[in-house]
């Protein structure tokens, strides 16, 4: 992977883990029984996740 792969997908990262906070902050689970919303670190997790996963798709692979 190139420095600009692994600065993108790190960006993905962060983005990610901020959008899953505030989803929790603003919208999560009322009573406490969702698996991801019901606590800040499992939204906040879940959110880099697929924050990195969804900017590592704009990476292109390096042509041979």
């Amino acid at each position: 992977m190139t420095k600009k792969g692994i600065f993108l997908t790190t960006i993905g990262v962060v983005i990610g883990a901020i959008a899953g906070y505030l989803y929790y902050a603003e919208i999560g689970c009322l009573n406490g029984t969702g698996a991801i919303t019901s606590k800040p670190i499992n939204s906040t997790l879940y959110g880099g996740l697929m924050g990195g996963l969804l900017f590592n798709i704009f990476i292109k692979s390096p042509k041979t």
